[in-house]
């Protein structure tokens, strides 16, 4: 079996023509999708991950996030009883905000096939003495 039919992932790499600058949130989001947008755009700009070509997959990701605050805050303002066909489409569009999260590098895995290390993550240059 050849290697690309197990399911392995490409490594995603820096884009040739990256945005250079974080564009504004579009005009129809809601306060939710305005707010993921101003969230994850600065952090993928940063990373030079995403080009223009990509915006309607962040678009698309910032509706279905931002669907799924606005559900579960109208289900706690209803006092938190669940209306089953909303938990439908609030299942839904997790999934979905999960699934484009993944394929833009903003979930812990895909972070590590980007090779993005935190902080806290990044190994001490020096080797440490009393080890020699």
């Amino acid at each position: 079996m050849s290697k690309h039919l197990r399911g392995v992932k490409p490594k995603i790499a820096a884009d040739q023509e990256p945005l250079a600058r974080v564009p504004k949130a579009p005009a129809y989001f809601g306060a939710h999708a305005r707010a993921e947008w101003k969230r994850v755009l600065p952090v993928l700009v940063a990373r030079r991950v995403i080009c223009a070509a990509d915006l309607a997959q962040v678009e698309t990701y910032c509706c279905m996030a931002g669907l799924v605050r606005q559900i579960e805050t109208e289900r706690q303002l209803a006092g938190g009883a669940v209306d089953v066909k909303l938990f439908g489409v609030q299942n839904r569009a997790a999934q979905t905000a999960r699934q484009i999260a993944a394929s833009l590098g903003l979930d812990p895995v895909s972070r590590a096939r980007l090779g993005i290390v935190s902080d806290s993550e990044t190994p001490d240059a020096s080797p440490n003495p009393l080890d020699i």
